[in-house]
């Protein structure tokens, strides 16, 4: 099959939807922001009330009480006949008589790309339900428009796929497998541990970060055959009433959970192992109304990363991650346990994480904010509290703006009004690692009411301003300050 390289091409792909996407993304409806705190600094107190209003309009989908099997459209769950064509059918008629449930019973059913239509709940019946995805890089051809790394471009489809629907799932018992592995996706990251002469994503990645950079327009960002940019796992972009619940999420090429520009998602009680490289969890990007509550995560990167897009592509877009409420998570190995970055260029903020248990000598940090002078973007209101974090291998919380690239452009990012309270941990290499730069310190960080055991090294902290140290005990010593370096 033929890539996309015009934007006739794209425009016959895609159909008359296709003009939009050659715009940038338009940001949210100001009418629908959420308020601002008056001044920097705002009452743990107030926050949380803030965090309730988000969560009173976060609301799964729901769908009429039809069933469509995908059995009765050809599948076979013999774990060899390729099924691609029997979800097509079945997502098409449920979606053309208004909706329901796509239905997999137990079974091993290969398929290549799903792409969910308005409407239509993707349901594993049982934990025998397996989704097993196709391992051909060409199952997942055409191309569609969607985010690699924080860059719009026109590359491989996610496995599972929806593009400006609304009132879509994926729910059940059953498991996802994505099949990856060191022969299959992963040696595509180009990895010290790759064979010597083997195909890796270096530099196409290199390309669309440099097209990103030139305002090159998205139609003429063709990837996809021979530049190696692994699909993500499950990818709703544009859409509105997302819900993720129940599933098992297994060996994924790369990111796991990527919704992108949605509004009101639901990620519940998801159970997430894949030790891949580049495996994030989920990570909601320029997205509004988030919950992720009650899922567990064992992940080759970070849990949970909160990303806005990245370089001059992420402020082309404009769209901040927003309103985000995670809550009971367990987070076993991983980069981080909540994450925001490191493409954050369009910003974060009212970030909310509470009640989540972190433990894992392969954990490296519990709290973590990653970006650099390129990447740049603001990241304010954020709240941690009550989460318990049994042991990690770096810092409880780390803020770094030296991240790749470090203080080599033109974008400091601003960091502001986060605060941690009531967090234990029985184990670390630090407390705290805070790293801004001299023109551009961290700001406005605070910690209430914390427990650090076992912390082996004093805390890194450079470029700092307002750290507020209130009732922490570190290694039993109490700590009330204010910091500045």
């Amino acid at each position: 099959m033929s890539l996309l390289s015009t934007r006739r091409d794209f425009l016959k792909l895609t159909g008359a939807a296709g003009v939009g996407l050659l715009i940038p993304s338009p940001a949210w409806p100001s009418e629908r922001r959420p308020g601002r705190w008056s001044g920097r600094g705002a009452p743990a107190g107030d926050a949380w009330v803030q965090a309730q209003e988000i969560l009173a309009r976060i609301v799964p989908p729901t769908f009429p009480n039809r069933d469509f099997e995908v059995t009765a459209y050809g599948a076979v769950g013999d774990g060899a006949k390729d099924c691609t064509a029997a979800f097509r059918a079945a997502i098409a008629a449920c979606s053309t008589a208004g909706g329901g449930r796509v239905v997999v019973p137990a079974g091993s059913f290969l398929t290549g790309a799903i792409r969910l239509k308005s409407g239509v709940n993707l349901h594993l019946a049982t934990p025998a339900s397996v989704l097993q995805f196709s391992r051909d890089p060409r199952q997942y051809l055409p191309l569609v428009f969607t985010r690699w790394e924080g860059v719009e471009l026109m590359n491989y489809a996610a496995f599972i796929y929806a593009f400006e629907e609304r009132n879509i799932a994926v729910t059940g018992s059953g498991i996802l497998d994505g099949q990856a592995g060191q022969e299959h996706w992963w040696p595509w990251k180009g990895t010290k541990d790759s064979k010597p002469g083997s195909p890796n994503q270096n530099a196409a990645r290199a390309r669309l970060i440099e097209m990103g950079a030139k305002g090159v327009p998205v139609a003429e960002r063709v990837f996809g055959d021979g530049s190696y940019l692994r699909p993500n796992f499950i990818q709703p972009y544009r859409c509105q009433n997302v819900l993720l619940e129940g599933v098992k999420i297994r060996n994924s090429p790369m990111w796991e959970i990527h919704p992108v520009l949605c509004s009101n998602v639901t990620v519940r009680g998801v159970d997430i192992s894949s030790h891949g490289p580049n495996n994030d969890g989920c990570d909601p990007e320029s997205c509004r109304d988030v919950l992720i509550e009650r899922c567990t995560f064992d992940t080759g990167d970070d849990c949970i990363a909160l990303k806005s897009g990245r370089n001059d592509d992420g402020r082309r877009v404009n769209v901040p991650i927003e309103n985000v409420i995670v809550r009971d998570c367990t987070m076993k190995d991983g980069h981080g346990g909540v994450v925001i970055g490191s493409e954050v260029s369009g910003g974060a903020r009212y970030i909310f994480a509470e009640r989540c248990r972190m433990d894992s000598p392969q954990l490296d940090r519990a709290l973590r904010i990653k970006s650099n002078s390129v990447r740049g973007g603001t990241v304010e209101h954020v709240y941690m509290r009550d989460v318990t974090v049994g042991q990690v291998a770096e810092a409880v919380v780390t803020i770094n703006f030296f991240y790749e690239e470090g203080d080599a452009g033109k974008f400091p990012p601003i960091v502001r009004d986060v605060e941690v309270r009531n967090v234990t941990s029985g184990k670390s290499q630090y407390g705290l690692l805070l790293r801004g730069y001299p023109h551009d310190p961290v700001s406005d960080v605070r910690l209430v009411d914390c427990t650090f055991n076992s912390v082996e090294k004093p805390d890194v902290l450079d470029a700092v301003k307002d750290i507020v140290l209130t009732n922490v005990k570190v290694n039993g010593t109490v700590r009330n300050e204010r910091i500045t370096k």
